[in-house]
Formats: C-alpha cells, structure tokens, sequence
C-alpha cells in the first residue's frame, strides 16, 4: 500500500468521478495530492476525506482552460510539497454526443478548449517543473472515442489530439526520466455517461453504438483510477508513449 510513497501527484478534475477516485487511491498509496475544479466544494469534500485518514492533500478552485490557473495550481503544489512527480490530466467535458452537422462552433470550442487546449497548457507548465528534477509521469485520460472515434465529433477530436500530444511529449522526453502516457476509458459510471445527459444526441448515439457492444458493463472510475495508479508507479519505468484502453473489451 505504498506504491507512490513519497511522490506528489496533480489531478484535474479531482473534485467528482474518475478524478476523486484517482485522488483517493493515489492517496492512499503514499502520494501527496493536488487537486483542482470548478467545484470548491466537492474538492474540499475530497481533500478532506484525505487528510483524515491520515493523507496529505490540498485542494485548488481553477479553470484549467486559463493558463493563470495552471501556472497557479503549479506555483502552490510545488510551495507546498517541494516538487511535482505525477499529472493526472483527468478534466473535461462532453459535448451531447453531437453529430458535425448538430454541433455550434461555440460547443466545439468549448470543448476543444476544456478537452485538449486545457491538456496542453497543464503539460508545459508542469514539465518546467520536471525538467528540473529530471523525473516525473504524466498521465493523460483519452478515450476510447478518441481512438475509434465513435463518440460525438468535438470530444473524438479532442480525445485524439490528446493522443497525438501524449506521443509527441514522450518522443521529446524519452530517456530523460520524464514519462507520457494516456488511458482511454470506455463508458465509466461518472456524470459524464452518456444516456444521463438531457440533450443528448440519440441518433448520433445509436450510430456509433453500431460499432461498439454496449452490453458489456460500464467501468467503474476505480477501474480507471487502478491503471493509472501502474502508470504514476515506478512499476511502469520502462513505458512511455503508449495508450491503454480500459473498457473490459467494450470496443473490441
């Protein structure tokens, strides 16, 4: 139970869903924790299920679409824990499953903006940080719609930049002792999944569900949270560049 002993870890999102149960297991592993949202008080309700049970966490409210917020989360975690070791690029949101001829601009930026701009400033600002220790892991959370892209077209594009921005930071990285890799969840229980959204695109939905086998049950965020958990450790030193579906086989 001590598998990210010592090693302080950032996490988008960190207040609901994929992002609490990350903060939680890697808290619970050893790790000092940073999080941030737009939520205060579900980040407050995470860190301080942390902190008494015996973890260390601080809690952020930021938007990770504007960079005085990164370069802030960043400036405070390292203030107060000494260093970033782990990223965990958790934060995004959906866009209804929209078809490209259903989709506004102002939906495809928005998501555009949360979903991979957000990716890029965290990245860049972390790795100054990195560099100076020469160590670190970062963890980007795609999709399976980013791979396959079956899923609406502004998330399956951002998904898949997120993709092309994890290969492109190892290829850099590779052999410095700073790491890249991403997840690309299938459908996880979290208030992202698709069939409790009030405008979601049913049509869209039912086209994309031809190409994926949707009676195979949901992922929990655990589910999620447990391989990244392998990716923020030293166990996974030697992997880099690579992406890992976790969708028990829902996209085969």
């Amino acid at each position: 139970m001590d598998r990210l002993g010592g090693k302080v870890s950032i996490i988008t999102g960190g207040g609901s869903g994929i992002g609490k149960a990350v903060a939680e297991i890697f808290a619970a592993e050893g790790s000092s924790i940073s999080i941030i949202g737009r939520r205060a008080d579900m980040l407050k309700t995470v860190a301080e299920k942390i902190n008494s049970a015996g973890g260390k966490a601080i809690y952020m409210p930021g938007d990770v679409t504007v960079l005085t917020d990164v370069q802030r989360l960043m400036k405070t975690t390292v203030e107060t824990f000494g260093r970033i070791d782990v990223l965990v690029n958790n934060a995004a949101i959906g866009d209804d499953h929209r078809a490209i001829t259903r989709l506004s601009e102002e939906q495809w930026d928005d998501v555009i903006n949360s979903d991979l701009k957000s990716v890029y400033y965290t990245c860049k600002e972390v790795l100054s940080y990195m560099e100076q220790t020469g160590r670190g892991s970062i963890i980007n959370v795609s999709s399976i719609g980013g791979v396959f892209g079956n899923t609406g077209v502004s998330y399956s594009a951002a998904k898949s930049g997120v993709l092309g921005l994890t290969k492109n930071i190892a290829i850099q990285f590779a052999g410095t002792g700073i790491r890249c890799n991403s997840i690309s969840p299938g459908p996880t229980m979290t208030g992202m999944t698709p069939d409790k959204m009030p405008d979601i695109d049913m049509e869209m939905l039912r086209i994309t569900g031809r190409h994926i086998n949707r009676t195979i049950c949901k992922s929990l965020p655990e589910d999620q949270a447990r391989v990244m958990l392998f990716l923020a450790s030293d166990e996974s030193k030697s992997i880099n560049g690579q992406n890992i579906i976790v969708d028990y086989g829902t996209s085969l």
